[in-house]
C-alpha cells in the first residue's frame, strides 16, 4: 500500500441518543391523548404551562405587556363568552376564517384556501374534537416543521377584549376552530405578535409539508390561468398578494394592496365568440370586495345563462369575488402555489415511487457563510450538495404556453424526444430558513437567502472539500432568486449528469439553520459534499530527525535533573528556538502557556517532557510552520478562518463538516482569524486523538468505529 493512502480513519455510529432539533418544546413528555384523559380524570380543565395565557404570549413590542393594544385583554375560554361554542359548526369553510387585529393575513388567507380541501385540513385540525362529551379545554393541531409532523396542543383560553376575540374568528361567532389554530400557530413561533407579516407560503408549506413556489406576474404572464387550474385541480394550495410599498391601502375598485388572498377557483364563461377567464378570490378579511368587472354586482353577469349564474355567483359581503384575469394581472405582482408533497399527495405515482432527499444544515460566520457571489473568494466555503439526475422525463414536448407551474409532472405530453432537443430532468429544489420566525423578539428577521446549481463534468474533482475551490469556475446550469422569505424554491429543467447545489445566505457572514429539499418523479440522488474523518499515517509519525546541537544543548540547560521539561520551561525555549520564524511575520507568534501544557501532556508523560520526546515534537512543529506559512499568504501571522479546513487537510487531517465547524468556532478569534499558536493546538489535539485510535489498529492502520459518545470523551473541542 503506497504511503500515501495509508489512513486512519473513524467512522461515528449511533449511540441511542438523538440529538433534538432546534425550536420550542411543545410539551414535555406526554401526548395529547395522555394529558387530556388525566385533565377528565381530576376533573381539572388543562392550563398549558409551555404557552401559558398571559401578556407573554400576546407579544413583546406592540403587542407587549405595557402596550395600549395590550390593555383590558383577557384570557377567557369560549364557553366563559358565548352561549354554545362549537369547534366546528356543521362543515368548515373558507368563510370561517375571519381576520382580527392582527396583521397575519398571510395565515388566514392560507387556512381559508386549506378548507378548501378535507382530507388536507383534517390532517392539520385533527377531528374528534369539541366543547361537549369529553371536553378537557385542551385541543391539538399538527404542523409540519422542517421535515417532521410537530402535534401542538394548547389550552382553549383565547385573548378577549370587551367580550370580542382580539384576532381570527369565524363568520359563524360560535365557532372556534379557526381561533384556537391561529393559537397553535402563535405557540409554535413564541406569540401572537411573531405572525404579523408574512408569506402565504410560509403557512402553505406548515399545513401541508408541500413546497411552495412564487410566479412574479408580468403583463401578460403567458399560461398562468392554465397553471392556476392545474394547481388547483391537484389540490395545490394558491394565493395572490398586490404588493404595496406602504403598507396595507384600499384601492377604489376595493382591493387590499400589500394584503394576502385566497385564489379559491377558477373558470371559463363564454360571451358570444368572446371566451372569459376568470378567477375567484377571497379577502381574509371575510368582508371588502372587488368592485370591478365580474364583481358580485355587475350586470354582465345577467347576460350569462341563469344556471351558470346560480352555480358561480354569490351575491353576499363575505370576501369572496371574482374577477377577470386581465383584470387579475393589472393588481396584483404575485402568486403563490404550494404544490403538495409526496407524502401528502399519498399513492406513489404510476411506474415508480417519490424520490425526496432532505438535508439539515447551517450556515456559520467564519466558517461555511459564504455569501452568493461565486466570484468571491468564500463563496466555496459554502455548504455544497452533488445532485445526480439519471433518468430524463418521459415528457419531453416542452409546452411554453402551459406557464410557470402545473404541479408534479406536468412537463408537458407524452412522447418521443424530437430530433435535436436535449432530454431534461425535472427536479425541485426548496430551501427553508429554520426557526427564524421565531427570533423576531429578538429584533431578528428572515435573512435573504436562495441557491445556485451548477454542473460537474468531471466528477472524480468533486471528492473532497478542497476541491471546492474550483467552483468558481464551473458552469451555472440555474439558479433560484435570492430573496428575504422563509422558503425560496425552484422548479429546474436540467439535462442528465452530475450537478451541485450551493444553498447560500446572500451575504457572507450571515447565520442561519437551513433545510434543503430535493424532490422529483424519476431517479436522482443526492449527497452532501463532505470529508471521511481521517488522519494520514505519515502525519502522525513524521520520520525522526536529530535535533542541531545548539537546540539540544539549549534544552539540556532548561531541564531539569531528570532532563525533562514542564510547560514553562518548554515555553522558554520555543520563544528562543523560533525567533527566525518570528521574525519573518508581522506578529510575535508566540505560543502561549496554556498551549504549552497541551503539548507536554499530547507529546509527553504526564507534566514532563524527555529530549527524545521533544524532538518528535519539534519535527511536528517544523511541519506545522511550513503548512501554516502557505495559508499565510499576507506573512500576517494568521489566515482566516474559513482556510483552517485547507490547512489542516495540507497537514494530513481530514474532517466532515460537523467536526470542522466545531473546531473553527474554538480556534477561532473575535476577528475570525487563527493564529500559529491556535493552529498548533489544533493540530496537536488532533494528532493525540488520531495517535489514540491508531493504538487499536493492526498495523496502526484501518477503521475505528466509534459513537458519538465516545467521540466526544476523546475529542472534546470546548
Amino acid at each position: 500500500m503506497a504511503s500515501g493512502s495509508r489512513k486512519v480513519t473513524i467512522q461515528l455510529v449511533e449511540d441511542g441518543t438523538e440529538a433534538g432539533t432546534r425550536g420550542p418544546q411543545l410539551f414535555k413528555g406526554q401526548s395529547y391523548d395522555a394529558i387530556r384523559a388525566a385533565c377528565l380524570d381530576s376533573g381539572i380543565l388543562f392550563r398549558d404551562p409551555c404557552f401559558p395565557a398571559g401578556p407573554d404570549a400576546l407579544g413583546y413590542d406592540k403587542l407587549g405587556p405595557n402596550s395600549e393594544k395590550a390593555k383590558g385583554v383577557e384570557w377567557k375560554r369560549p364557553h366563559e363568552f358565548c352561549a354554545e361554542p362549537q369547534f366546528i359548526c356543521e362543515d368548515m369553510s373558507r368563510t370561517d376564517v375571519c381576520q382580527g387585529s392582527l396583521g397575519n393575513c398571510w395565515f388566514l388567507a392560507a387556512a381559508a384556501s386549506l378548507t378548501l380541501y378535507p382530507r388536507l385540513l383534517n390532517r392539520v385540525v385533527p377531528p374528534g374534537q369539541g366543547f361537549q362529551d369529553g371536553y378537557a379545554g385542551i385541543f391539538h393541531f399538527q404542523l409540519w416543521q422542517f421535515g417532521r409532523w410537530v402535534d401542538v396542543v394548547v389550552d382553549d383560553k383565547l385573548p378577549v377584549r370587551e367580550g370580542k376575540l382580539m384576532f381570527v374568528r369565524s363568520e359563524q361567532r360560535n365557532e372556534f376552530w379557526a381561533s384556537l389554530l391561529e393559537k397553535a400557530y402563535a405557540k409554535l413561533h413564541g406569540s401572537y405578535e411573531v405572525m404579523r407579516g408574512g408569506h402565504m407560503n410560509e403557512a402553505f408549506v406548515d399545513f401541508t409539508g408541500g413546497v411552495g413556489e412564487v410566479l412574479y406576474l408580468r403583463g401578460n404572464s403567458p399560461g398562468l390561468f392554465s397553471a392556476l387550474r392545474h394547481a388547483l385541480a391537484k389540490e395545490s394550495l394558491v394565493g395572490a398578494t398586490a404588493l404595496s410599498d406602504q403598507g396595507e391601502i384600499r384601492t377604489e375598485e376595493g382591493l387590499v394592496k400589500g394584503h394576502a388572498y385566497s385564489v379559491t377557483g377558477t373558470h371559463k364563461v363564454s360571451l358570444g365568440f368572446t371566451r372569459v377567464r376568470l378567477l375567484r378570490l377571497r379577502n381574509p378579511w371575510g368582508r371588502i370586495e372587488w368592485s370591478g368587472p365580474w364583481s358580485d354586482s355587475c350586470p354582465r353577469w345577467d347576460l350569462l345563462p341563469s344556471e351558470w349564474r346560480d352555480a358561480l355567483l354569490v351575491k353576499k359581503e363575505d370576501g369572496e369575488f371574482w374577477m377577470e384575469l386581465q383584470d387579475f394581472l393589472s393588481h396584483f405582482n404575485t402568486v403563490q402555489i404550494c404544490s403538495l408533497s409526496p407524502e401528502v399527495l399519498g399513492p406513489s405515482p404510476a411506474g415508480g415511487g417519490w424520490h425526496i432527499n432532505i438535508f439539515q444544515g447551517r450556515w456559520v460566520r467564519g466558517f461555511n457563510s459564504g455569501g452568493s457571489q461565486p466570484s468571491s473568494e468564500n463563496f466555496w466555503t459554502n455548504p455544497q450538495f452533488r445532485l445526480t439526475l439519471l433518468e430524463p422525463d418521459e415528457e419531453e414536448d416542452e409546452d411554453e404556453e402551459d406557464g410557470p407551474g402545473g404541479g408534479w409532472g406536468a412537463a408537458g405530453t407524452r412522447g418521443p424526444v424530437r430530433r435535436g432537443r436535449v432530454p431534461k430532468c425535472t427536479v425541485l429544489l426548496s430551501l427553508i430558513q429554520r426557526n427564524r420566525r421565531c427570533l423576531r423578539a429578538k429584533g431578528l428577521t428572515y435573512l435573504t437567502v436562495g441557491f445556485h446549481v451548477f454542473q460537474v463534468r468531471l466528477l472524480g474533482l468533486w471528492d473532497s472539500p478542497r476541491s471546492r475551490e474550483l467552483l468558481p469556475g464551473l458552469l451555472r446550469a440555474d439558479r433560484s432568486v435570492f430573496c428575504a422569505r422563509r422558503d425560496v424554491s425552484r422548479r429546474c429543467r436540467l439535462p442528465p449528469g452530475h450537478y451541485l447545489v450551493v444553498p447560500s445566505a446572500s451575504r457572507v457572514g450571515d447565520e442561519a439553520d437551513f433545510t434543503l429539499r430535493i424532490f422529483s418523479e424519476r431517479s436522482h440522488t443526492a449527497v452532501e459534499i463532505d470529508d471521511v474523518i481521517s488522519a494520514n499515517l505519515d502525519a502522525l509519525t513524521i520520520p525522526y530527525k536529530p535535533l542541531e546541537l545548539e537546540l539540544a544543548q539549549l534544552f539540556l540547560e532548561l531541564a531539569d535533573e531528570e532532563e525533562q521539561l514542564d510547560a514553562f520551561q518548554l515555553q522558554t525555549l520555543l520563544s528562543i528556538a523560533r525567533e527566525p520564524a518570528r521574525a519573518n511575520t508581522r506578529t510575535s507568534g508566540e505560543i502561549g502557556l496554556r498551549t504549552c501544557e497541551q503539548l507536554v501532556q499530547y507529546f509527553g508523560y504526564g507534566r514532563r517532557l524527555a529530549l527524545y520526546q521533544f524532538q518528535e515534537l519539534w519535527s511536528h512543529l517544523l511541519v506545522w510552520q511550513a503548512t501554516f506559512d502557505k495559508f499565510d499568504e499576507d506573512a500576517s501571522g494568521t489566515m482566516n478562518s474559513c482556510e483552517l479546513r485547507l490547512a489542516l487537510n495540507a497537514a494530513g487531517f481530514h474532517l466532515n463538516n460537523q467536526l470542522t465547524q466545531a473546531l473553527t468556532s474554538c480556534y477561532r478569534d473575535s476577528r475570525l482569524r487563527v493564529d500559529f499558536e491556535r493552529f498548533v493546538s489544533c493540530a496537536a489535539r488532533l494528532t493525540c486523538i488520531f495517535r489514540h485510535c491508531s493504538q487499536h489498529l493492526d498495523g496502526g492502520e484501518g477503521m475505528v468505529c466509534l459513537t458519538h459518545k465516545q467521540w466526544s470523551e476523546v475529542a472534546t473541542f470546548s
